[in-house]
């Protein structure tokens, strides 16, 4: 449902081509204004927004980095978030959904970029020794349970 009226958004957004601001910040103003200015449709002022004022940022913080470290959350925890942030902003000045279609290309463009050779933890099944104590657990207590419904029952509760 949350994709469906995030595309209806984008789509009205597209259709209108007028440059709306979402509120009356310096910042919005100047992206705004940069749109309408600039005679672009906000579909299309979008992506440039993002190149110039997230994807540079990101991409000269990455870059200053090793490439060994980017696999290190600690390393690029904060450049990601003001990365989703940034983008965040911009479609909200705007008055655009966020996330929307542009955004998640983005970031998997990001991903593929500088984390595609990232190793990834698998999940592994635990320990012979816990699944066994897993399964053997309501194995065992299945019997006793009968055995305490009999004994209830036998006892002339007569209650059931």
């Amino acid at each position: 449902m949350k994709r469906a009226l995030g595309f209806i958004g984008v789509f009205l957004s597209f259709l209108s081509g007028e440059s709306a601001c979402g509120n009356n910040s310096h910042q919005c103003v100047h992206l705004c204004g940069f749109c309408h200015y600039n005679n672009i449709p906000t579909m299309e002022c979008l992506p440039s927004l993002y190149d110039h004022l997230c994807l540079n940022k990101f991409e000269t913080a990455m870059n200053s980095l090793n490439s060994s470290e980017w696999c290190i959350w600690g390393n690029v925890n904060s450049l990601y978030s003001n990365l989703s942030h940034c983008t965040e902003e911009i479609s909200d000045c705007l008055l655009i959904p966020w996330p929307n279609p542009l955004v998640e290309m983005t970031f998997v463009d990001i991903h593929s970029r500088f984390f595609q050779d990232c190793p990834t933890e698998e999940l592994s099944d635990p320990p012979p020794a816990i699944v066994l104590a897993l399964v053997i657990t309501p194995i065992c207590l299945i019997p006793v349970m009968v055995s305490l419904v009999v004994l209830k029952t036998k006892n002339g509760d007569g209650s059931s």
